[in-house]
């Protein structure tokens, strides 16, 4: 105990090593895996690199952590052993300032999406450094003052202000969350939020005692050893719950590995529990399709929807249809359930508006920054001039080559071919049950056949 608990490497320091180790790889799995086995279309934007900056402000968090505190024993010292270096810039702007920023600005896009019913007018990658210019100013503070002791210890008068950032950043979420709750969410985001803050709020108590404790005793050996100890392992309960949340991809927190019906989930919709919004099913109607008919009423039929739509993939053009799928999928959704659209709305901007989107679909600027700025997510007509302009795209593009196409002429068969059936079905549904006739028994053509069929008609006949 009295030689590592300087120089480190005592066991409780690999345990809490292993520990910090174990709930790093499981974030790491947690946040990918959903991706690699449902295959899912990596998102662009900030519901990509919110999430992905988040992972990386942990691990320099937890590596920052095992630094400055020596939990690993080194023979010789090197440069880049520095307590600066670990104990103020890692482990202030670029860990927990960088985790906790992160989580801000993702809880504030919640509050103006489904309250303010509108996008956050920020982008991400100018607010983030916003939130993160307190940590910066108070680490250059800390470099310029030189507080710092050869064993990473700054002192009782520069500790209790280093702690009232994480507590700060940790209020705001919390009043942040509570103005939120009483949207009726439909991926349980608002549960796992408050789940993810309470037990956020338990460790940063726990963490804010042991870290008072290492710093103000530095005599005390088992002290020193003890806390450092608890320090590691409740950042690294910290991080694991600061990603228990994934609501700026709600496809994918339904999607995820321990929901057993999450296999079926393909789209938004399905998700969403929108009606007709999977396969195609055997009561979707046929359509007698004329070419002079105008286009818009021919793909509110979804069977020629889905056959267009494969025409226009085969093209490498099938964003504009794909676009016009899902936002007659929002048309279903009732006006009086605007969270239900608010997620709709908000995956279709995601998918196809934003720019350099995984399907950007080409509209104007104008249409799009109208969309970008609406006042109303939820509005039913958010998306009209977007589909006007998309229509009459399609009618100059594509629709000439696909009446000439294998995938009309494979409709108009699959059409005639269901048009068969039915009319089978229904000549296969007759009632052949006694009827009453004019004609006498010996006389009617039928009454052989109906005697066969149903001997308890013989008294009536």
């Amino acid at each position: 105990m009295t030689s590592c608990d300087v120089i480190g490497g005592c066991p409780s320091d690999y345990v809490a090593l292993s520990v910090s180790i174990i709930s790093f790889v499981s974030l790491f799995l947690r946040s990918t895996l959903p991706f690699i086995i449902h295959k899912v279309p990596r998102p662009k934007g900030s519901s990509f690199w919110l999430p992905t900056i988040q992972i990386i402000a942990s691990f320099n968090l937890l590596m920052s952590l095992a630094m400055a505190l020596n939990i690993v024993r080194f023979h010789r010292t090197h440069w880049w052993q520095s307590c600066y270096l670990w104990g103020v810039w890692i482990h202030v702007p670029l860990g927990f300032g960088l985790l906790l920023s992160c989580r801000l600005i993702q809880v504030t896009h919640l509050y103006s999406v489904f309250v303010k019913r509108r996008l956050f007018p920020i982008r991400s990658y100018i607010s983030l450094p916003l939130a993160l210019l307190p940590w910066i100013c108070w680490a250059a503070l800390l470099q310029i003052k030189q507080p710092l002791s050869n064993h990473c210890h700054m002192g009782i008068q520069w500790a209790i202000p280093h702690i009232c950032l994480p507590v700060l950043y940790i209020s705001a979420l919390v009043a942040i969350t509570a103005a939120i709750h009483h949207i009726e969410f439909k991926f349980d985001e608002l549960k796992d939020l408050w789940r993810a803050i309470l037990v956020t709020v338990f460790s940063i108590s726990v963490w804010v005692v042991a870290y008072v404790l290492n710093e103000t005793h530095e005599e005390i050996m088992w002290l020193q050893v003890t806390t450092r100890c608890v320090l590691l392992v409740v950042a690294s309960i910290l991080v694991v719950a600061f990603f228990s949340i994934s609501f700026s991809q709600p496809l994918v927190s339904v999607m995820s590995l321990n929901k057993k019906d999450s296999f079926g989930v393909k789209s938004m919709g399905q998700a969403l529990g929108i009606p007709d919004s999977g396969l195609l099913s055997q009561n979707d109607p046929t359509l007698d399709v004329d070419p002079n008919q105008p286009l818009d009423k021919l793909l509110l039929n979804r069977r020629f929807r889905l056959s267009f739509m494969e025409f226009a993939d085969s093209c490498l053009a099938g964003e504009s249809l794909h676009f016009y799928d899902e936002v007659q999928q929002l048309e279903k959704i009732p006006v009086n359930d605007p969270v239900k659209r608010i997620y709709m709305a908000r995956h279709i901007i995601e998918k196809y508006i934003n720019t350099g989107a995984n399907m950007e679909v080409n509209i104007s600027h104008r249409t799009r920054q109208e969309i970008l700025t609406t006042l109303d997510i939820a509005h039913p007509d958010l998306f009209k001039n977007a589909l006007n302009e998309l229509l009459q795209l399609i009618n100059m593009n594509l629709a000439k080559d696909y009446w000439s196409s294998m995938f009309f002429l494979k409709f108009k068969e699959e059409a005639a071919m269901r048009n068969v059936d039915h009319e089978l079905e229904q000549v296969n549904g007759w009632d052949f049950s006694p009827r009453l006739s004019c004609v006498h028994c010996p006389d009617d053509p039928f009454y052989q056949d109906h005697m066969s069929r149903d001997p308890t008609t013989t008294h009536y006949h």
